[in-house]
């Protein structure tokens, strides 16, 4: 999928998207759970970037956590961008948020982030060149030894498992509530505008990019996730 029309996608889900997935929150929250822990050893004062942060769940997460953290929130779309900035005044941690929207490498900052979390993001790039110049747009933006989370939907495609995994994502979809018509256009999507790639491929790009050999910190199904760290002298 092209990073345009990533941006018009969310777009015109934004007003109903947190509505539309409340009921996959069970998945959401184990690896909210998780990142939690994994991001706890940051500095008390820590600045985390949140690339993708669409409506802004895992902000809300991390601000209510972490009350002396500071964030930057990045999504292309401009709906999911102000539906994020609306959830943090309303919960009362805006005025520790910066919203840009855009895309990433239009972020001009002289901060050094000590975290990150980019979370089923990377997935939309089908282009590896583009899939690997985000991860090291991520990197060049982090402190050495700074903490990133991402996740994405990972499978080897070409195995039973994939369509095993995939017939259970999609009854979850359904059984929590999706429309019989989106269900039916992520399946489609899933073989032509999202790069499932093997996990360890995913983790390999991570690694290539700047950052240490990515743990596994979570998989439900086909979403998984990593926590790497950020190369050089800490």
């Amino acid at each position: 999928m092209h990073r345009d029309d990533v941006a018009a996608l969310f777009d015109r889900h934004a007003p109903d998207y947190d509505t539309q997935w409340k009921r996959m929150s069970p998945v959401r929250d184990a690896l909210y759970f998780l990142m939690e822990a994994a991001l706890a050893p940051l500095p008390t004062n820590a600045h985390v970037l949140s690339v993708g942060a669409g409506t802004g769940a895992e902000l809300a997460i991390l601000a209510a956590n972490f009350p002396q953290w500071q964030f930057t929130a990045v999504d292309p779309s401009r709906g999911m961008i102000d539906l994020c900035r609306q959830r943090a005044e309303a919960e009362g941690y805006a005025s520790r948020c910066t919203f840009h929207h855009g895309f990433l490498e239009s972020l001009e900052t002289d901060t050094l982030f000590d975290g990150a979390t980019c979370l089923l993001v990377s997935q939309f790039l089908v282009d590896p060149n583009a899939r690997h110049a985000l991860f090291r747009d991520i990197a060049a933006r982090m402190r050495p030894g700074g903490v990133l989370i991402n996740a994405d939907l990972a499978a080897h495609t070409d195995q039973r498992s994939y369509h095993t995994l995939l017939s259970i994502w999609l009854d979850r979809m359904n059984r929590a509530g999706v429309p019989p018509e989106a269900v039916a256009r992520a399946k489609a999507a899933y073989a032509t505008d999202v790069a499932v790639l093997p996990p360890e491929r995913v983790a390999h790009m991570i690694a290539e990019s700047g950052f240490d050999t990515p743990t596994p910190l979570f998989q439900a199904a086909l979403m998984h996730a990593w926590c790497a760290t950020r190369q050089g002298v800490v």
